[in-house]
């Protein structure tokens, strides 16, 4: 199969599979791809001229996005092989590939103890700023989602996203009913019409409130520590992982939510255990 037919293909696939944002990203890559290799056999581009395509693609670039190219080479490899069946091994899956363009280790984030979170919550100077605060750290809820809230998407303790990161067409978020109450009563004094956000501020505007009241409390912290926080808070009082994670965090797979949540430590481990089976 050639690769402009191999391209037609994966994209036609993907127009269904996958959501507007990601199918831009593949496109850009593909379409370099298909510029250098447009008359080849697919099966028949090896990992050296793979490798060398890669490199003049992301040079200059980035650890993280030197590996989503090469992941995202790999991705429509995959998809080609299987659905040609083809008898072949994936040539992004070649030593050199994979050592060249392998994911760098994230380093772990600080998690928050409740304590510094409460007093970060606390030092904020409005009613509009204590509830972004809240629903990122207590709701777990992404600063891009709190902003978008409209007036008409909250409805008792229940917040309606539309055209969720997911890709599904509604998700919903659960409040406290204190939350709840407050959210109704700044939005009922704001006189917001139904299809006006409730938060008219922008992402930069969060970023520097959150960043200068850590930095009156000596931390450096981002609004995505909270919701970071409200899932390691949970963890920490027996909330079950699947709660936190299709509930809170609302993510599709266990194993990110995994990721959000912070190390046990030593004397928190023993605490558990004392917990679970008496001192």
């Amino acid at each position: 199969m050639t690769v402009q037919k191999a391209i037609e293909q994966f994209m036609d696939h993907q127009r269904t599979a996958v959501k507007v944002k990601t199918r831009k990203g593949y496109k850009q890559v593909l379409s370099r791809f298909q510029g250098q290799f447009h008359d080849y056999q697919a099966e028949n581009i090896k990992p050296e001229e793979i490798s060398r395509f890669l490199d003049s693609l992301t040079d200059g670039q980035g650890r993280s996005t030197k590996h989503l190219r090469y992941a995202q080479v790999k991705s429509f490899y995959n998809f080609i092989i299987d659905s040609q069946r083809l008898n072949m091994k994936n040539p992004c899956n070649a030593n050199q590939l994979f050592k060249s363009y392998k994911a760098c280790m994230a380093r772990p984030r600080k998690i928050f103890d409740k304590e510094t979170i409460d007093e970060l919550i606390f030092k904020s100077r409005s009613d509009r700023d204590r509830l972004i605060l809240e629903l990122q750290a207590r709701c777990g809820m992404r600063i891009g989602e709190v902003l978008n809230i409209k007036a008409s998407d909250v409805t008792g303790r229940k917040i309606m996203l539309h055209e969720p990161k997911s890709g599904r067409d509604v998700e919903v978020v659960f409040m406290p009913e204190h939350i709840a109450s407050r959210v109704a009563q700044y939005v009922a004094e704001k006189e917001l019409a139904p299809d006006e956000r409730v938060f008219g501020i922008g992402y930069t505007t969060v970023r520097n409130l959150v960043s200068g009241i850590g930095q009156t409390l000596g931390i450096k912290i981002t609004p995505h520590d909270l919701r970071r926080h409200s899932a390691t808070y949970a963890s920490r009082n027996g909330v079950p992982l699947e709660i936190i994670s299709k509930v809170l965090l609302r993510h599709a797979d266990l194993k990110t939510t995994q990721i959000y949540l912070g190390k046990v430590s030593d004397s928190e481990a023993i605490r558990w255990m004392d917990i679970l089976h008496g001192k």
